[in-house]
């Protein structure tokens, strides 16, 4: 699959200084971003969940897709040039293609993430009842 983000040569550019805040923690979603170059930091609850440095990343889209408040904040840590998808929602409704390489990427995420949660609960010997483990995979898992 090319990059999920092959469309955002026709978006606007956003250069960011390192410490520019580039989504707030809990301020309304709806706008996608994909790093062209640079790396941003990814803080959820003042906990560092991220680093994303790679071109064509994506960030935003939980919040672009669950209609929800963004989730995290996500600050330059580098000069860092970002694409901007104004009203992702939108693009994402009209543009089949575009829908399914961000579907496409949250998968991956999804995939990962429950990976290493299987491989930290097997370290520390399974998932009883009530572990933390447990309750994440559940909670990835619920419709």
């Amino acid at each position: 699959m090319s990059s999920p983000a092959a469309p955002a040569a026709s978006y606007s550019t956003l250069r960011l200084a390192p410490g520019d805040v580039l989504i707030r923690q809990g301020e309304p979603g709806g706008t996608l971003y994909v790093l062209e170059e640079g790396e941003l930091g990814v803080v959820r609850d003042g906990v560092d969940i991220a680093t994303v440095s790679r071109p064509f990343s994506v960030v935003g889209e939980m919040s672009v897709v669950l209609g929800t408040p963004t989730s995290a904040t996500v600050k330059a840590r580098q000069p860092s040039t970002v694409r901007v998808f104004a009203d992702a929602r939108s693009t994402l409704s009209q543009d089949a293609d575009f829908a399914f390489r961000i579907a496409y990427l949250m998968a991956c995420r999804l995939d990962a993430t429950s990976s290493l949660l299987v491989e930290q609960a097997r370290k520390h010997g399974g998932k009883p009842e009530g572990d933390v483990f447990s309750r994440i995979l559940s909670a990835a898992f619920r419709d």
